[in-house]
Order: C-alpha cells, then sequence, then structure tokens
C-alpha cells in the first residue's frame, strides 16, 4: 500500500476511524496531531469524526553529531523520554544529552506559541484521544506524547497512522488502548518510502490546517 501525498493518506485513515466510530469506540474524540508532518493527516480524521483538532508538539532529541538519529523526544509537558538501548549502544548517558534537551525544549516552546498563540492545550480528560502522525518509525516521538497525554486521564488513548514499521507498532501498542495503522510493511526503511509525495510542511501550512478546522 502507497500513498500518494499525506491528504489521501489521512482520508484511508479516516475511513477505518469511522468505522470504529460507528461501532461505538471513539466516543467523544479528540484529534491531536505530531506536527509538522502529522497535521494534514489528522485534518482529514478531524473532519471525518466531527472533531475538534490541534497539536501536540513533541521534539526529537538526535544523537551528538548525527542529530537525524533518535535517542529520545520529549512532548509539551518538557520531560525526555529516552531510548535507553539506544543511548546503550552509542555509549551515550543523559547527561551527555542535556546541551541537546535543552536546546529542543526552546524549539518546543517557540512551536507551542506559534501554533496555539493564546490558546491553551486542549484539556483530554475523560475524552477518547486520537494522536495521529503521518507514519511511526521507531516511535520515539510518539512514546513521549503518550505518555504526556496518559499523565493527563483521557479515558481512551488511541494511536492512529497510516503506517508504521512493525517494531515501532510492537513497542507502542502497550502505551496505548489502541493502535490502528493501515499498513505495516515488513521492508520498512523509512516513514516517506510509502509516500509518492512527501515534502516537509511548513508552519504557515500548519497554521492555515488548524485555522480551517476551527472554522
Amino acid at each position: 500500500m502507497r500513498f500518494r501525498d499525506r491528504r489521501q493518506a489521512g482520508r484511508e485513515l479516516a475511513g477505518r476511524l469511522r468505522e470504529r466510530q460507528d461501532a461505538g469506540d471513539l466516543a467523544d474524540p479528540l484529534v491531536l496531531a505530531l506536527p509538522r508532518g502529522g497535521v494534514a493527516v489528522a485534518a482529514e480524521v478531524a473532519e471525518a469524526l466531527g472533531a475538534p483538532l490541534d497539536v501536540l508538539v513533541v521534539r526529537k532529541i538526535g544523537a551528538p553529531r548525527h542529530e537525524e538519529y533518535g535517542v529520545g523526544a520529549m512532548a509539551d509537558d518538557g520531560v525526555p523520554v529516552f531510548d535507553e538501548d539506544a543511548l546503550r549502544g552509542l555509549g551515550l548517558t543523559r547527561d551527555d544529552l542535556a546541551p541537546v534537551v535543552e536546546r529542543e525544549r526552546t524549539e518546543l516552546a517557540r512551536r507551542e506559541r506559534l501554533y496555539r498563540p493564546g490558546r491553551p492545550a486542549p484539556d483530554p480528560r475523560g475524552r477518547t484521544v486520537v494522536v495521529v502522525d503521518d507514519g511511526l518509525a521507531t516511535g520515539s516521538t510518539a512514546r513521549a506524547a503518550l505518555r504526556a497525554l496518559r499523565a493527563r486521564d483521557p479515558a481512551r488513548l488511541v494511536l492512529a497512522v497510516p503506517v508504521a514499521s512493525p517494531e515501532g507498532a510492537a513497542a507502542l501498542r502497550p502505551e496505548t488502548d489502541d493502535l490502528i495503522a493501515l499498513h505495516e510493511p515488513a521492508a520498512f526503511m523509512a516513514v516517506g518510502q510509502w509516500y509518492d509525495e512527501f515534502d516537509q510542511l511548513t508552519d504557515e501550512e500548519v497554521l492555515e490546517a488548524l485555522r480551517v478546522r476551527r472554522r
């Protein structure tokens, strides 16, 4: 299964979630996107479910000098969640990553102010929270998001993605009440390989998607 772009993937994912909603599994849903890429997918999901849409800002913590290799992440509570196996494999300690953590915490706060100017974060307490991203690789960013949300007492916590690595999905199922992935290909290398168009979303595109849904 391949997707033309994030919007088409979002429509496919929305169809699966709408089936769950019709069966009574997604009562009082709140859709939270992991920006930036997850926003285009989540907009389609929120529209189909008739649910509010907002963002949950998460920042990856990359290894020093190899920032694309994620060894942890933090959500808007600012508490880092580390991949201990990755740290051991690289011979790193949490203290080694302190400068990276502070830099990403600063960027996280900047994006919070940008994406939610003057608006409080939505309260997930007692609601079905559907966390949406454009794909799941190692799961480090999604894990940070799920743990931050779990501490806020949602009634049900769902992670929904168009495509996931089997390893990432297996690692995150214990963190959720339900994990929905349309495709878990064995030959998974990167999320972008399953999209024909996978350009980086801009901050303005994220803001426009949120404005449209609020209207």
